[in-house]
């Protein structure tokens, strides 16, 4: 099935459909998505990372979870497929697609679909999705930022895993010169005020990656930031992602915009509007939890 979740969207494929050698299965994606290909003409990928993506979806082992999801990440203009992290966007139609296709039942006006993330470390959420009559509705009022029409609302929450919400133990950090927040709220994301870029914050998406300089600069701040969060080295990886905050805009609460981590989203990926709102509904004053890291969890020298 193909299905927009938040402001993505994606194939979505039941797991047994699906080769389970990983070489396998990712040979097939590239394919159905048409990478590589900037156009991606030959298959249904849209030429944009937020129009690339795979969720698969199979009955879950954990008594937690109704459901497991694995994300999968296809790039458009190279034969890559990767599973670095997960998507809460597409995560969004994993509770519709589990209810279509058999895995879960309906249970009234409402039914909730408990899910166990499998990228990249076990997490799970809970998708409450509208379903009167005992099958899936789409049709609603609710908007979400980056699409053009209304659809019914899916409400997912988050129970946490207790690690800390912020992973260098700090609320504010000083990286590639910048004050900036490191939190962890669903997504790695890295907090950093527009002013201190020298930005408005509302430039178009477009603006913001034909300024080679910023680019440059982005990244220099996420090669920093991310052994500090005990991700390692992030080189080759996709996290964490950078939020550049400004004034709230539209009667809103906060403006951003998102590198993701080289392309910048064209609205706000799920999970990181969550690290997002709790970073920025933080008293400055909050006394944080320092982190405790594994031995493969230390930054790199």
């Amino acid at each position: 099935m193909q299905m927009r979740g938040g402001s993505s969207k994606g194939a979505y494929f039941l797991a047994e459909d699906l080769p389970s050698d990983p070489a396998e299965r990712d040979d097939v994606l590239v394919r159905i998505m048409g990478s590589p290909d900037e156009r991606q003409i030959d298959g249904l990928g849209g030429g944009h990372p937020l129009t690339s993506k795979v969720a698969v979806v199979s009955p879950s082992t954990d008594p937690s979870a109704d459901v497991d999801y694995l994300f999968l990440q296809v790039v458009p203009d190279r034969p890559v497929v990767t599973d670095a992290q997960t998507c809460g966007n597409l995560l969004a139609g994993v509770g519709p697609f589990a209810i279509e296709r058999g895995l879960v039942r309906p249970t009234g006006d409402t039914t909730d679909v408990r899910i166990r993330m499998l990228n990249p470390t076990n997490a799970f959420a809970r998708a409450t999705v509208r379903t009167p009559g005992g099958r899936v509705t789409y049709a609603g009022d609710t908007v979400m930022a980056g699409t053009p029409f209304p659809a019914a609302p899916i409400n997912l929450t988050f129970p946490g895993d207790g690690s800390p919400l912020f992973p260098t133990g700090r609320l504010v950090d000083h990286f590639a010169g910048l004050d900036v927040t490191c939190v962890h709220g669903g997504m790695p994301v890295v907090l950093v005020r527009a002013a201190d870029l020298g930005l408005a914050g509302d430039e178009p998406p477009s603006t913001l990656e034909d300024d080679a300089l910023l680019r440059k600069r982005i990244e220099e701040l996420r090669l920093e930031a991310g052994p500090a969060m005990g991700l390692g080295n992030v080189a080759e990886t996709t996290v964490p992602k950078i939020s550049i905050v400004s004034p709230p805009r539209n009667n809103g609460t906060v403006t951003t915009r998102t590198f993701i981590p080289h392309r910048v989203h064209a609205a706000i990926g799920v999970l990181g509007a969550v690290s997002v709102a709790a970073a920025i509904r933080t008293p400055r004053n909050e006394r944080v939890r320092p982190p405790q890291r594994t031995r493969s969890q230390r930054p790199a020298p």
